[in-house]
Order: C-alpha cells, then structure tokens, then sequence
C-alpha cells in the first residue's frame, strides 16, 4: 500500500526498558542497527500494525508491554535514489511512519526474535536513548531524532530528555 505521494505507512516501535534503555536490533546477515518497523496494512490501524509488528520481529505479546504514547503524525524519511524500484507500480519513495514507545514489562529473556520463519534480527541490545542517532543508516537519522526527541518525556517525565552521555538537558533536546 503506496500513498499518492509514494510513501508507505509503517510503524515504528521503541521498546524501552525500566532504566531508560531503549532495544537496538541487528538485521540478519548484515551490519545494521534500526528499531523494529514494519508496513500498515490496508485493513490495519497503527497500533494493530504496531503490535502484530512486535509479535512478528521480536517475539512479544500486548500483555508484555506498556504502550506509552505515539508521535502525533507520520514521520516521512525518502529513501536513496538507488532504493528506488523504479519499475515497481506505484513507486514507493519512501516511508511515513507512526512512533509508538513501549515499555518491557516482562524478563529480558522473553524477547524472541525467531519467532518467525523469516526474522528480521538476529540480534539485539540495550542502548543508551541517543545511541541510535549514531548507528542507524543516514538517510533514516532525521526521523529517528524527531521521534526520539518527541517521545523522551514518555521515558523521562521529570527532565523532558537525556544527554547523549546519559546527561540531562533541561532545555529538552539532545545534550
């Protein structure tokens, strides 16, 4: 499902933990880091996309996560020229996306990211919350600050966000 300005609607998923930390997930067979997403499909809501997503990539159930909040709107990253599929019909451009911020609320151990015949993940670790900013691929940063940046006081109410090293910044963006 292509959007009539190329994009495809697709969910986002940060998975937090009780310290702040949020899960940074290896594709299988390669060398790149991203949080869990996946496409919307026609008859899907966001958050059903979310957590059928969630399900399919790592492993978990509604009942093992808190959903704390969403971004207000879609969140769009135009992928690079030589991603394109030209000779795909519609041509997808690249993706809009809506953030949703979880937080574990079961052992760490409950993560499977094989619960699938094909995962995505082969994978996976607790970040520090700007960690990504600095692994995910470029062309996907831009998105990741604004989803990080607008969901930070859902993980930390009392100073809005945290510093790249862990800091505090009061002025609620990244220290």
């Amino acid at each position: 499902m292509i959007d009539p300005d190329g994009f495809r609607p697709n969910v986002g998923i940060i998975l937090s933990n009780g310290n702040g930390h949020l899960l940074w997930a290896r594709r299988i067979g390669q060398n790149a880091w991203q949080f869990p997403q996946g496409g919307i499909r026609s008859d899907e809501t966001p958050e059903e996309a979310m957590y059928r997503e969630l399900a399919e990539e790592v492993g978990l159930e509604p009942a093992q996560v808190e959903m704390m909040g969403a971004t207000r709107g879609w969140l769009r990253y135009r992928l690079p020229r030589r991603f394109i599929r030209r000779s795909s019909r519609p041509v997808c451009i690249g993706q809009k996306q809506v953030w949703f911020m979880l937080r574990l609320l079961c052992e760490d151990r409950e993560v499977c990211l094989d619960r699938t015949s094909n995962p995505e993940f082969d994978h996976w670790r607790w970040v520090d919350y700007w960690h990504p900013l600095n692994e995910v691929v470029a062309f996907k940063r831009s998105v990741y600050r604004k989803a990080l940046k607008e969901l930070a006081p859902l993980v930390f109410p009392d100073t809005g966000t945290v510093g790249r090293q862990g800091g505090v910044s009061r002025r609620g963006n990244p220290a």
